[in-house]
């Protein structure tokens, strides 16, 4: 039962945090072609919105590490950890970013979470790196200015 607990985790925390990234860059797309600023200036609102929408997805992982941890005993967080929220977004945060210190892990079911958690972060990472890229490549011919005749 507890597997099947963990994968429904996984599973819905995937589609939301998919949903949140297609959401937020949407909005941002729409944002930064719609309001009269800058090439440089709507570059920075491309990296306010990734930033934010990383934000907010490794927040709900930690949230649901802290209610999987503290509620449904499907799995613990280890090591130099208080059981805070701190502890679990700097424990999402890690895994996210496949950076994995290592000082803070998962115990239990919760390790399955935390792998896909990496996979998932790697993917939207990739993502938002192909949107800046995109809107780089559109906001920088924009500002240039044309060359003297």
């Amino acid at each position: 039962m507890v597997f099947v607990w963990t994968a429904f985790f996984a599973v819905a925390l995937v589609v939301a945090t998919v949903l949140i990234h297609y959401e937020v860059l949407r909005a941002t797309s729409r944002l930064v072609t719609t309001v009269p600023i800058a090439a440089r200036t709507r570059i920075l609102l491309v990296l306010a919105g990734i930033f934010t929408a990383h934000i907010l997805e490794v927040c709900l992982y930690a949230l649901a590490y802290m209610l999987m941890s503290d509620h449904l005993g499907i799995g613990w967080v280890g090591g130099a950890s208080t059981g805070s929220f701190a502890d679990f977004f700097y424990f999402s945060i890690t895994c996210y970013t496949t950076l994995g210190l290592g000082d803070v892990f998962p115990s239990g079911a919760m390790r399955i979470v935390a792998g896909i958690e990496a996979l998932n972060g790697f993917v939207l990472i990739g993502w938002s790196t192909s949107f800046t890229y995109l809107a780089m490549e559109r906001f920088w011919r924009e500002g240039r200015k044309p060359p003297l005749a």
